[in-house]
């Protein structure tokens, strides 16, 4: 549109310039308003809206049974065991309710408190919306003896509700086909959709969750399916989160109580790694950033255990100043609260606000957590020694910390002597590559835009922090070059020594570019784990990526054509090979360093054309099980992990 275009709109401003979107037009017109964004990530959200559905049922009482299918043509089917959504007349709309849940936006049983207490889900949008996205969707209610059933179009119903059978069970099948037109990628993904229901089946104890793919058959012949069930619920959970650490003691410190109407769970485990990992949920929504709840824990579990150690004259003997952060170093705990009516802040939405809560918590395991200490005085005394020992790390870190950070004006404001920075200074623009290797480093410096690219040439392999105390990765000169190029601080303004601080962050883009072998994978593990460990505000704001460098560059005569991918260079061959291999010659790029400048910056560093992987954290649980499996100690399920997802066995052999 032009500027005069748009300068005569707003001179002709009236009535029929105002649009009405009638039923689930908006969805369909805005749909990432909805369901977060229309990637990989809104299309498996579908699947978790209508779930939610059968989830409140069974925390109402009624459901102990739900099956996820994703079927061979892709659509998804959700059947649950529940009372069935009514399908009686809606006084107010005219029409069957079980149409009403359907095609119109905000409606359904959870908004009223007779019918559930609580309710899961974070946007609230419901199965209407799933509807609207759907170019076809298929409702069947169990219920009264009979098999009633609706069909729809993009959300709107093809025919009215009818009977088209008996039975003797209740409940509700969904099923649904993604629109193509919407959604990047309508292929849904079985370990995304098995992450989150082996969750759900966590916190919700009791509950069965069967997940069929329909696409994949085992070797027997059957389908591949995977039953969730746990009986003891968090217990479970935070045993398996912490199943590839050394257990401080093997006790589970656990409560399952109410306080001032709100469902309480919590369980607590001790390992003897330096990082705290606790995981919170709200309605059985993973609370990334946090919230009332997780303040109120954390509140109780510094000052019972400081009680405590005081009482049993521990601190006395160790001389060494406690602060709260330490009672939480080797800590793992999943929070688990329901409230009614949920208030959602933050930047993702995902931060409880509701004021109530803290209180509510901190009685709970301030109460629980006493018994446990009086009741476990051995355990007890182990936890302490703990605290003792990162109080003295601690100080140890801000130490080694303070040595790094003391810079005087000629050493270049603190900035490492290997990093070749950008021009420009704004860092919403401004982006940083972390290269492997001094030759690759070369390369980068040489083929970048010197006004927004910075690089920084990482020698070898950095520390895997995640077996190191938390003070020896600032002894470290790899990490330390990264954390002063980032302009990361720690423990600013009385804050914990071990909450980065972001704000002075000199680039909005970080970028891993590193070789495409086993090597290049191992170091950006390590990388990615410095980031979740030390900054894990990073990832959550959007800032961490992965270059994508091309594997292969595939010629025929004059016709040359970069490769990401073994695919990629399978239909080279088969577009251009005209029936043979013949005339067709392939170079592998072993490493960054082996591409020109030139190459470099055209396939891997030049914003028009690249292919960067942003990194994000979809389900924290999973993501601190998988880091603690591939960097720590065990190896047997390190090995599991790599023969199931290996993909250079073939490339580099």
């Amino acid at each position: 549109m032009t500027e005069e275009q748009i300068t005569n709109n707003e001179g002709n401003y009236s009535a029929e310039n105002i649009q009405v979107l009638e039923g689930l037009e908006a969805v369909r017109k805005r749909p990432a308003m909805y369901i977060g964004d229309i990637s990989e990530k809104g299309l498996h959200h579908l699947v978790y809206e209508v779930v939610d559905n059968s989830i409140d049922e069974a925390l109402a009482g009624f459901c102990t049974h739900i099956e996820v299918t994703i079927n061979e043509d892709n659509s998804i089917t959700v059947q649950d065991n529940g009372r069935g959504i009514p399908v009686d007349m809606h006084e107010k709309e005219h029409k069957s309710a079980l149409e009403v849940v359907m095609t119109v936006l905000h409606a359904g049983g959870k908004f009223d408190k007779g019918s559930y207490k609580v309710s899961g889900g974070l946007h609230g949008v419901g199965v209407s919306c799933v509807n609207a996205l759907s170019t076809k969707m298929i409702s069947q209610v169990f219920r009264n003896g009979k098999i009633y059933q609706q069909e729809y179009s993009c959300g709107k119903p093809v025919y009215a509700v009818k009977e088209v059978g008996t039975c003797d069970y209740t409940g509700t099948k969904q099923t649904f086909w993604p629109d193509k037109s919407i959604f990047i990628s309508t292929e849904y993904k079985y370990s995304i959709l098995e992450t989150r229901m082996r969750e759900l089946a966590y916190l919700n104890a009791g509950i069965t969750i069967t997940l069929t793919d329909r696409r994949e058959k085992e070797e027997d012949g059957s389908f591949k399916k995977e039953v969730f069930h746990s009986e003891e619920g968090l217990r479970e959970f935070v045993r398996f989160i912490d199943s590839s650490r050394e257990h401080l003691f093997n006790d589970v410190i656990y409560l399952n109580t109410e306080k001032q109407g709100i469902p309480i769970e919590v369980a607590i485990m001790y390992n003897t790694s330096y990082n705290e990992n606790i995981h919170s949920y709200v309605n059985n929504i993973n609370t990334i950033e946090g919230g009332t709840h997780l303040a109120g824990f954390r509140m109780a579990l510094t000052r019972t255990l400081k009680k405590y150690a005081e009482d049993s004259k521990a601190l006395e003997k160790a001389k060494v100043e406690i602060a709260g952060e330490d009672f939480r170093e080797g800590l793992t705990a999943v929070i688990s609260i329901k409230v009614a009516e949920p208030q959602f802040e933050g930047q993702t939405k995902t931060k409880l606000g509701n004021n109530e809560v803290m209180g509510a918590v901190q009685q709970a395991v301030g109460e629980a957590l006493t018994y446990y200490l009086e009741e476990h005085p051995k355990e007890a005394k182990m936890i302490v020694d703990k605290v003792v020992l990162a109080a003295t790390a601690r100080i140890a870190a801000r130490k080694a910390r303070e040595s790094v950070q003391r810079k005087s004006p000629m050493s270049g404001g603190g900035l490492p002597g290997k990093l070749a920075d950008c021009s420009d200074k704004d860092p919403e623009r401004c982006e940083l590559f972390l290269v492997e290797g001094d030759s690759a480093g070369g390369s980068a410096k040489q083929g970048r835009s010197r006004a927004f690219q910075a690089i920084l040439p990482l020698r070898g392999k950095i520390l895997n922090v995640e077996k190191a105390m938390w003070h020896k990765a600032f002894e470290s000169d790899e990490v330390n070059n990264i954390i002063q190029a980032l302009g990361v601080r720690y423990g600013v303004d009385g804050e914990d020594s071990k909450s980065a601080n972001i704000d002075k962050l000199r680039y909005h883009k970080v970028i891993l570019m590193t070789d495409a072998d086993v090597d290049g994978s191992h170091i950006d593990t390590l990388i990615l784990t410095l980031f979740y460990r030390y900054m894990p505000e990073l990832i959550q704001q959007g800032y961490v990526y992965i270059a994508n460098p091309p594997l292969y560059l595939c010629s025929k005569g004059k016709v040359k054509e970069y490769c990401y991918t073994e695919e990629d260079r399978l239909r080279f061959i088969e577009k251009y090979g005209a029936g043979s291999e013949s005339g067709i010659h392939t170079q592998r790029y072993k490493g960054l360093g082996e591409m020109n400048p030139e190459q470099l910056w055209e396939t891997t560093m030049n914003p028009e054309t690249r292919i960067l992987k942003q990194v994000t954290i979809e389900n924290a649980a999973e993501v601190d099980y998988i880091f603690s499996m591939l960097m720590g100690d065990d190896v047997g399920p390190r090995r599991d992990f790599i023969e199931r997802h290996a993909t250079y066995a073939n490339i580099d052999a």
